[in-house]
């Protein structure tokens, strides 16, 4: 069997984790319980090993259409033939709507004609690294292995071939069959109940609709915008108030390449930017469930004061990467990496996205508590000290460490954010110390990162190249978007790393490399990030053609990847946060702008 295109896959989940269903009807990625948990279904990255639930026509000759059911995360996935119409509806129910969680339900309705089926449900637990046995208990199957059990209610009869699931059914006009997949807990199963399974869709779709509904945006894009944000929800783990960077590991940022990371844990950069992009839409409550989280990590914080750049989502700090050199990874791109050795890296500009997300909650979510400032100072007085240090950046560098220019000007928003925040509230703070300090880190980056032959800011100390990291500076006020020098700034980084509408993060060399071979597709988040600075600079015309044709490389349900390869193709870990909150914040942004030249 071959792989599916990973844009060909859409995602439910219940705000514990996420599965992923592609147009064939099958769910190729599951890790379950939990975001972080070992997977049981891995078919995207092997698929003769990683494990998979499908159910699909028999016959072959058959169109695919894929759609979320509007305002919702429920997916619905239509097979199409000459003479017959089917579809599943595929969805995890939220405890919060449906009293339950731990549970995937698959829907299959025949809508016209007489249609045939295959179920195929094979989980390999443990990344596939554990047997499973397969018990009958009742009417339902068990799917046991050492440390996790699966249950499978049905309608239709299922036979077993090995440890493994299979059934042949027909469905004629207007007939259903329901399948629930639960974690195996003692007790009676809510799924055995009448009609469950039609309650618990109705539940979930109006948790999801009366969700959206609170959104305030009501600009231009709006179908847009509020796909990213139920992307986004997805994201944030109900358990812990944390957040995700993408729910998958290790799917490629070039096919056949070595660049395959885990990013199934919260990054303080990452989160602090979501949780910015769910305020702006209204989303207060998501904001302080986050806040309280990150509260926790500062009261964790060892003598220095210093921050983790990422941690588990329940606030873990070792995420030891390993390889999983039995699977092949997605079409051949290994290896297949679990745990992230960048956990502990150094990356300054961490602080200046978290100060920035606070002095914003303080402003629109809720005031900050006097302990949460006290640790906060900690913090700061921390960047003070290590603001010129060389560091890792925010591209995860796996090299010899530099000083950068993205490091060194976020290192200035988190003083300046400081200083704001300590005379909003009139805290207590060395204020004149941090001033004096957020002064000479301004003049540093002019100093230490202007390249006057190139007239554009540089990505590290003595180099000559860009990067697309510097397309912030106008976003988080460090310097003014028609400033002469960032204007120039800007020209450099089209002529250097953009493609129409769309930006690599930096340009990969022999001469200066990150520490990895081959290259990498172009970067979404920049590329939205861009459309956002041409908006402020006040090119409207342009920013909008540039962001219009970003939004037309989105899937066909409005996801977006990490990246985008040569052939408009998605590449990386999927979907990813940084993608949809870019938009969100450059939708944002460019629809006042247009309100507010047409008023």
């Amino acid at each position: 069997m071959k792989y599916q295109p990973l844009e060909n896959y859409g995602v439910i989940g219940d705000l514990n984790t996420i599965a992923l269903v592609g147009m064939n009807g099958s769910i190729d990625y599951l890790c379950f319980p939990d975001f972080d948990s070992p997977s049981v279904f891995a078919g995207l990255l092997d698929r003769e090993k990683g494990g998979h639930f499908r159910i699909a026509p028999v016959r072959e000759e058959v169109r695919h259409r894929q759609m979320y059911l509007p305002d919702t995360n429920i997916l619905i996935t239509r097979f199409l033939f000459q003479d017959g119409v089917a579809e599943i509806s595929d969805f995890m129910p939220v405890r919060e709507a449906c009293g339950v969680e731990g549970q995937l339900i698959r829907r299959v309705k025949c809508i016209r004609g007489a249609i045939e089926f295959r179920l195929e449900l094979a989980p390999r637990f443990d990344y596939a690294r554990k047997p499973h046995r397969l018990e009958r208990e009742g009417n339902a199957w068990i799917f046991r292995s050492e440390d996790l059990a699966l249950r499978l209610h049905s309608d239709v009869e299922i036979e077993n071939r090995g440890e493994d699931g299979y059934a042949n059914f027909t469905l004629k006009t207007g007939e259903t069959a329901s399948f629930c997949l639960e974690l195996a807990t003692p007790g009676e199963s809510a799924a055995t109940q009448e009609h469950y399974q039609v309650e618990a869709f109705k539940k979930t779709m109006n948790y999801w609709r009366n969700w959206i509904r609170r959104s305030t945006y009501r600009g231009r894009w709006r179908e847009m915008v509020n796909r990213s944000a139920l992307a986004l929800k997805l994201l944030v783990s109900k358990k812990h108030g944390s957040i995700v960077a993408a729910p998958t590991f290790s799917l490629p940022e070039e096919i056949g390449g070595e660049r395959n990371w885990d990013y199934r844990y919260t990054w303080i950069r990452d989160a602090s930017f979501t949780l910015y992009a769910l305020m702006r839409l209204g989303y207060t409550e998501e904001a302080g469930a986050f806040m309280k989280w990150i509260e926790q990590r500062c009261d964790e914080l060892g003598p220095d004061g210093q921050l983790q750049i990422m941690y588990g989502l329940d606030g873990s700090v070792q995420l030891t990467e390993s390889t999983l050199d039995h699977l092949e990874g997605y079409k051949g791109s290994s290896p297949v990496r679990i745990g992230n050795a960048a956990h502990d890296q150094l990356q300054l500009d961490i602080y200046g996205e978290l100060m920035d997300s606070v002095y914003l909650y303080n402003k629109y979510g809720a005031e900050i508590s006097y302990d949460f400032w006290m640790n906060l100072t900690r913090l700061i007085d921390w960047v003070c000290e290590n603001w010129r240090e060389p560091d890792d950046s925010i591209w995860e560098m796996r090299s010899t460490r530099k000083q950068y220019c993205f490091s060194r000007f976020m290192c200035w928003v988190a003083v300046d954010r400081g200083v704001r925040l300590a005379m909003k509230r009139s805290f207590p703070a060395p204020l004149e110390r941090w001033r004096r300090v957020r002064d000479e880190i301004y003049q540093s980056v002019y100093e230490d990162f202007w390249n006057p032959e190139l007239k554009t800011f540089v990505q590290s100390k003595g180099s000559q190249k860009v990067d697309a990291a510097c397309l912030l500076m106008p976003l988080v006020k460090f310097i003014g978007p028609t400033d002469p020098r960032w204007l120039s700034t800007m020209e450099a980084i089209e002529r250097n790393l953009v493609v129409d509408s769309m930006v690599y993060r930096y340009n990969i060399c022999e001469d200066e490399t990150d520490g990895l071979s081959g290259n990498e597709g172009t970067f979404s988040m920049c590329s939205f990030w861009r459309a956002e600075a041409i908006s402020r600079s006040g090119d409207l015309n342009r920013a909008r053609l540039q962001f219009e044709k970003t939004l037309g490389y989105a899937n066909h349900l409005g996801l977006f990847a990490e990246e985008l390869g040569p052939q408009g193709e998605h590449l990386g870990n999927f979907p990813q946060a940084f993608t949809h909150l870019a938009l969100i914040s450059a939708a944002y942004n460019l629809n006042d702008k247009l309100n507010a030249a047409h008023s």
